[in-house]
């Protein structure tokens, strides 16, 4: 007799820990840095006229699978609404540390998310990464009708936030860690 199976849930992501996997994924693929010049770089191309982006178009792509990946992370991450908090009181935070990030978004990456998704739902960031990458990829008349500097900026801003999150996580792994030796 032939046994059945139920492979439902092992595709389900973990809803406890399914943003921070997601998160995790992105970054053992894409470094940061490179992350942040390659958007930038498509954001560039995406403006310009008579020109497109001189990158094999499978990095392009398998880019822009990833930030949708990064994106929808970050939209779980900020239902679940855990903070993500480092206790620095008064200590003054060098604006080298902070990128793009506010010292209050900083101290709390979450807030980067809920502004994100305030303003924009997952659809339209999809959109944006679309376009861009879109319009990056060829010679084209027109520009992009939307105003695509707010959504790049929200996007920068998620990478470092994501990449914070992942970072702080680490630290309090190690501190427990170091914890339970003692």
């Amino acid at each position: 007799m032939k046994k059945s199976r139920n492979f439902n849930t092992r595709f389900q992501a973990d809803k406890k820990n399914s943003g921070l996997q997601l998160m995790e994924t992105f970054f053992q693929f894409n470094e940061l840095d490179v992350s942040k010049e390659r958007l930038s770089n498509i954001m560039n191309y995406a403006v310009k006229r008579n020109s497109w982006i001189h990158e094999d178009p499978a990095v392009i792509f398998e880019f822009h699978q990833s930030m949708r990946s990064l994106i929808r992370a970050g939209y779980l991450m900020m239902l679940k609404e855990r903070k993500w908090t480092v206790d620095a009181g008064s200590e003054k935070i060098s604006p080298w540390v902070l990128g793009l990030l506010s010292e209050k978004e900083y101290r709390n990456p979450l807030l980067v998310f809920k502004k994100a998704f305030s303003a924009y739902t997952i659809k339209e960031f999809d959109y944006f990464m679309s376009g861009i990458v879109y319009f990056s990829m060829g010679v084209y008349e027109n520009l992009p009708e939307r105003n695509m500097v707010m959504p790049y900026i929200h996007t920068v801003k998620m990478l470092d936030a994501a990449h914070l999150i992942l970072q702080r996580r680490r630290e309090k792994k190690m501190a427990e860690t170091s914890s339970e030796e003692d």
